[in-house]
């Protein structure tokens, strides 16, 4: 119960209000926490964007659909906190800059939650990193996504750096054709023997 205990605090989080306030979308702090202490499957991705702000719920967004067809799972599969804790980088939507660009999360929200969320996560077997920000922390240094996601094999079968899921990098996954005939086989293979 530690974990479920811990997701109430989160969701009442509000050290970045004043931050959030200062942004573009001058929204409210809404914490997306999403996890249990049975999961099985880590996701450490970056932080919410305004759908899944609006929604409280992660992934709620084309790129979950895309992260979803990744791991060969379907939505009720996706969504149960007994096997997959959703980790982001920052539990808030950051929000825009004045460009309508999304800002980063904030690193505050990582030294303040994360040590706390991972000890709450024992049974943890698998983790997907999505995006640089969640490969740079659970790594360490900087390496370009694309050169970490290259690396792949290193770190498998425990760890997986994945790029993020987002409509954006369309090009990057149809210039790279060897991550869904490698990377992701394996992946969706490891996620399998896990779910069960």
């Amino acid at each position: 119960m530690q974990a479920e205990k811990l997701c109430e605090e989160i969701r009442s989080c509000r050290i970045c209000a004043e931050r959030f306030a200062g942004t573009f979308t001058r929204h409210q702090p809404r914490p997306v926490a999403w996890f249990g202490s049975r999961a099985r499957i880590l996701i450490a991705g970056q932080a919410p964007g305004l759908r899944v702000h609006e929604s409280g719920r992660p992934f709620t967004d084309a790129s979950g659909d895309r992260l979803r067809d990744w791991m060969g799972l379907d939505t009720a599969q996706f969504y149960d906190r007994d096997r997959i804790a959703i980790v982001p980088m920052a539990f808030c939507f950051p929000g825009y800059n004045s460009q309508k660009s999304d800002l980063p999360p904030p690193p505050i929200c990582a030294r303040t939650w994360h040590s706390r969320v991972l000890e709450s996560l024992p049974d943890i077997a698998l983790t997907l990193l999505v995006g640089g920000h969640a490969q740079g922390f659970h790594l360490g240094g900087k390496v370009a996504v694309t050169e970490r996601v290259l690396s792949w094999r290193d770190h498998a079968p425990r760890v997986f750096p994945l790029p993020h899921p987002s409509w954006r990098n369309t090009g990057w996954l149809k210039k790279n054709p060897w991550f869904e005939a490698e990377l992701l086989l394996e992946l969706r293979g490891r996620v399998k023997e896990l779910m069960k």
